[in-house]
């Protein structure tokens, strides 16, 4: 059989679109029966079916789904042709107006097929052809807001997914056979990630999450008197699950540096539309490591609005890859030199801890020490500014505006790696130039925190920005903290605590920080000798 190629056009570095190109078949009522032999005579026909064969009855109309690509239902993606599944049977609309299933179902995967269908079908030479999925009620579909596919490069969960199509036969009137083609609708994306972190190889594809900003699911209903598809209750997310089936129990492999649909991909079908996508593809870390868990989490892809078109597939690659923090911006408050200089974890004495609970006693110990925190004190109610590390970090009034205006919200998925080890959890925030008002010069609540004794926390959102809104917002993970009294590393993925600018005006040991964690975020006074995160907030 000759395979109908496709055409791919750059849609932008990650995205590539495919359409179907389709030939009409014409079929001439003439030679109507001996159309219906010889197609059984070919290789891809399949004999076998389900529900009553009914070749003899007089009351079975056939209904010929041909050769060429868009008259089938699962998709082969190196060649675009689409293919018909065990259990896709079709809805056609009669003399009546009533809405017929056919008798017959394909019991495997084939090209063409013969579906025979009861009713009333002698007064047109055209009749109207649904394929509604393999869940539909007899007059609706539904793309599903929950999708699952068992294999990689493997489209045959289409028909449960949502996947559905019009036509329309041809033939003659009063003839018995009727030809048509199948348009498919659905727009269907096509995910493919891969990485070069040796971390994320050892990691499995679980599933494939999709936010938009318009809706990407849908229910639609057949209007039985136009033939309309009528659309409804619609939703702005799809899950799509690569885990949990007998041969790939923990998910598809993720052990190929560049994009191969063959290694790990994904199939998932939209509402077409003009989207803005948040993709979030969920890994699980199968290999535990040091620390003993088995971490799962997300990385995530943003793409900008697109019109995805129906009957189109679009790759959807993406290079998995975390942001990696390093282990050397913890510092004692505006310290001249990092925490564990010269004791670095990749250095040659190694004693830098690198894991939640482990500690290590060579740390500084004294204002001799350039790891030592500023002891600088001017006296109350005085305005000290940092002079070293931490002079270009926000000051105590900025990070009140972060933490009230900053509209926070906390990340409890989004993977990340520091010093060799995968971690998860960290919190989103405004970007200063999207908060209204921001000033350096005074707090939130309008006085100056430099020269004032304050305290406050703020409640934070469990849900992240929308897609259209990304942009707009940075990341901060949890990284934790070096204790003050014996170099020990804790609360990294739960807590997150960054030094400001700002020394509390109160004494010579303390000052101001900000801390988050999955309920609140906290401006506060700490410890001067602790080891915390000294950013630069955008």
């Amino acid at each position: 059989m000759n395979r109908l190629k496709i055409t791919m056009t750059k849609k932008q570095e990650t995205m590539k679109k495919h359409l179907f190109k389709t030939r009409l078949l014409s079929f001439a009522a003439l030679c109507g029966i001996a159309l219906t032999f010889a197609s059984c005579a070919k290789e891809d026909v399949a004999q076998n079916t389900t529900g009553t064969e009914g070749d003899n009855d007089k009351n079975l109309t056939t209904f010929v789904a041909g050769d060429e690509a868009k008259t089938r239902t699962s998709l082969d993606y190196n060649s675009s042709d689409f293919y018909w599944e065990a259990g896709d049977y079709i809805y056609v609309k009669d003399d009546n107006g009533d809405l017929k299933k056919s008798t017959n179902a394909p019991t495997s995967k084939v090209a063409s097929f013969n579906y025979k269908v009861p009713g009333k079908f002698g007064a047109s030479a055209s009749y109207k052809v649904y394929y509604l999925g393999k869940n539909s009620s007899g007059n609706s579909v539904t793309i599903s807001t929950n999708q699952t596919q068992t294999a990689p490069d493997n489209t045959e969960h289409f028909g449960t997914a949502g996947d559905y199509g019009t036509a329309t036969a041809t033939g003659s009137v009063g003839g018995k056979v009727f030809s048509f083609q199948l348009e498919h609708h659905p727009a269907y994306l096509v995910f493919q990630p891969y990485t070069s972190n040796t971390i994320l190889q050892s990691c499995k594809l679980t599933k494939v999450e999709v936010t938009s900003d318009n809706d990407i699911a849908e229910t639609y209903t057949v209007n039985t008197s136009t033939g309309a598809l009528t659309g409804s209750a619609g939703s702005k997310q799809i899950v799509l699950t690569t885990s949990g089936s007998s041969s790939n129990p923990n998910g598809f492999p993720l052990t190929n540096n560049s994009a191969s649909v063959t290694t790990n991909g994904a199939y998932m079908v939209i509402k077409p539309g003009t989207h803005t996508l948040r993709v979030r593809y969920w890994v699980k870390y199968v290999a535990a490591g040091t620390w003993g868990v088995i971490r799962e989490g997300t990385i995530t892809k943003i793409y900008p609005s697109t019109a995805y078109a129906s009957n189109t597939y679009y790759d959807m690659t993406a290079d998995l890859n975390v942001k990696d923090y390093d282990g050397d911006h913890y510092y004692m408050w505006d310290a001249q030199q990092q925490y564990w200089y010269g004791h670095e974890w990749w250095s040659a004495n190694k004693d830098q801890p690198v894991l939640n609970d482990y500690s290590n006693g060579n740390y500084a110990q004294n204002s001799t020490d350039p790891r030592y925190y500023n002891t600088s004190f001017p006296g109350r109610y005085i305005s000290n500014p940092a002079i070293h590390s931490c002079k270009d970090l926000p000051n105590v009034n900025e990070m009140t505006w972060y933490a009230a205006k900053g509209d926070p919200r906390w990340d409890a998925d989004e993977l990340w790696i520091t010093m060799g080890h995968l971690y998860q959890g960290g919190m989103w925030f405004k970007k200063k130039a999207n908060i209204s008002g921001f000033n350096p010069n005074t707090a939130e609540d309008g006085t100056d925190w430099r020269t004032n004794v304050n305290v406050r926390s703020w409640s934070v959102s469990q849900t992240l920005p929308d897609a259209a809104d990304a942009g707009n917002y940075f990341y901060l993970p949890a990284l934790g903290y070096y204790t003050s009294d014996s170099g020990q590393l804790s609360e990294v993925g739960n807590y997150g605590s960054y030094w400001s600018s700002s020394a509390f005006t109160l004494t010579s040991n303390a000052a101001y920080h900000l801390l988050f964690y999955s309920g609140r975020v906290v401006v506060s006074t700490l410890s001067r000798n602790l080891g915390l995160r000294a950013e630069a907030l955008q």
